[in-house]
């Protein structure tokens, strides 16, 4: 059985529920995503990290955020860590293009994970 190598997966994303622009990019040897723009707000939600368990972190804004972090080709996907910041916490991930050109983005504690698809920005 032939491996197939990762397909790309830098560019732009719209986040599945279109709340946020996610921009990946190298960094270093490494992939990692930041939120480059918020497309929906919460009126009344402050636009801070401030589910952080890290209270000095609390006041980091939203947009400019990291949430992919460490990237690397892994056969046919790219696996690093995601942090979401409405929970707080940071997740195993693994990320694959579709065939329909959206991305799977998975976030995983042990073996549970929970996916998403995100659509490339137009």
């Amino acid at each position: 059985m032939a491996s197939h190598a990762a397909e790309p997966v830098t560019g732009r994303w719209v986040t599945e529920g279109g709340k946020a622009l996610v921009e990946i990019a190298p960094c270093g040897k490494t992939l990692c995503g930041k939120i480059a723009r918020v497309l929906r707000p919460v009126p009344g939600k402050p636009q801070n990290d401030v589910n952080n368990p890290d209270a000095r972190l609390r006041n980091r804004p939203i947009v400019g955020l990291s949430i992919l972090t460490g990237f690397t080709a892994a056969g046919a996907e790219w696996k690093g860590s995601i942090y979401d910041p409405e929970r707080g916490k940071t997740y195993r991930s693994v990320l694959q293009r579709n065939a329909d050109g959206t991305l799977n983005v998975k976030g995983c504690i042990a073996v549970f994970c929970q996916s998403q698809t995100w659509k490339p920005a137009r």
